[in-house]
């Protein structure tokens, strides 16, 4: 296990930049998914991505080669199923539903530090942990819990994946560079999508109108629309997911996981914000406990980092 030192304020700050930038662009996905399908969109947003990457590389100097292939391409591969399947249960399932099974990474991220890693978990996270899972619950109301069915583990199992790869960003891949796991993280995404569109043209299945077609929809000739807001989603990934991957390598993945929870509200914030979607005060009440989550995580932290500042 790695012994690099945790900055658990500042990963923090990363996470809540990270949560604003994603909970913008993700809102317009159902604007996306009106004409073109998942694949296409993921295959596209990560040329776009790369490009904008490599541009950044170039004027700033930065090194994408990987230090350990092996292992980036094992994280990148992690994540980017997990993505992959958190989209493609939108298809089927209830969006609160899909929502609170990814949301259940933190426990599994709790697990997996212990029990493969050894990594000792003190009372407070684990009640942190357990008072933001409910804080979710409470957000996403009972919808989240009812209609159970086979098929609802797959947001579960989206959420162990997720957790999975948090964890190995920093056991597997400490030393690499942050835009070096970004580019090997959307390079994965755009394989899957490009697969994705091959099968889809040989199977040519039945494919719905609108958003019900978003898994079922091969290539498709998409307006400008789409290709404006898949590059916002492009840059605001790009620079979103970079913030995140940097406050997983700067901080223990068991600590940085209960910011995550900020994604909610965040996306909960822009949805009123943008198609004037209000809240009831459950979801006010578990956007509180998720807060209160993060808040017990950063103090505990700053008792057990006295050397830290705010600013390191």
């Amino acid at each position: 296990m790695t012994t690099t030192p945790d900055r658990t304020l500042t990963a923090a700050l990363a996470i809540l930049a990270y949560a604003l930038l994603i909970g913008f662009t993700d809102n317009f996905v159902r604007v996306v998914a009106v004409e073109a399908g998942l694949w296409q969109f993921h295959a596209v947003r990560a040329v776009m991505a790369l490009a904008l990457l490599g541009l950044a590389a170039q004027v700033v100097g930065l090194d994408l080669r990987p230090l350990r292939p092996g292992a980036v391409v094992a994280r990148s591969v992690i994540h980017a199923t997990a993505m992959l399947i958190y989209f493609g249960c939108l298809a089927f399932l209830p969006v609160a539903q899909v929502a609170a099974g990814l949301f259940t990474a933190p426990i599994f991220v709790l697990l997996i530090s212990r029990f493969a890693f050894g990594e000792p978990i003190g009372p407070v996270r684990v009640v942190a942990v357990m008072l933001g899972f409910a804080g979710v619950l409470m957000l996403l109301g009972r919808d989240s819990l009812q209609e159970a069915r086979l098929a609802a583990l797959l947001p579960v199992i989206s959420g162990a994946l997720y957790a999975f790869g948090n964890i190995v960003t920093r056991e597997w891949c400490a030393q690499e560079r942050a835009e070096t796991l970004l580019a090997g993280f959307f390079m994965a995404l755009g394989v899957m999508g490009l697969v994705g569109m091959g099968v889809l043209a040989l199977v040519a299945p039945e494919v719905p109108a609108g958003t019900a077609g978003f898994v079922l929809r091969g290539a498709v000739w998409p307006g400008g629309e789409f290709y404006l807001w898949t590059f916002v989603q492009a840059a605001g990934s790009l620079l979103g997911v970079g913030l995140m991957i940097k406050a997983y390598l700067i901080a223990s993945a068991s600590r940085v996981s209960i910011f995550e929870y900020i994604i909610l509200p965040a996306s909960a914030l822009w949805g009123w914000v943008i198609w004037d979607e209000v809240l009831d005060l459950g979801a006010w009440i578990g956007m509180a406990m998720i807060a209160g989550a993060g808040a017990m995580i950063a103090l505990r932290s700053r008792q057990l980092e006295p050397e830290a500042t705010p600013l390191s």
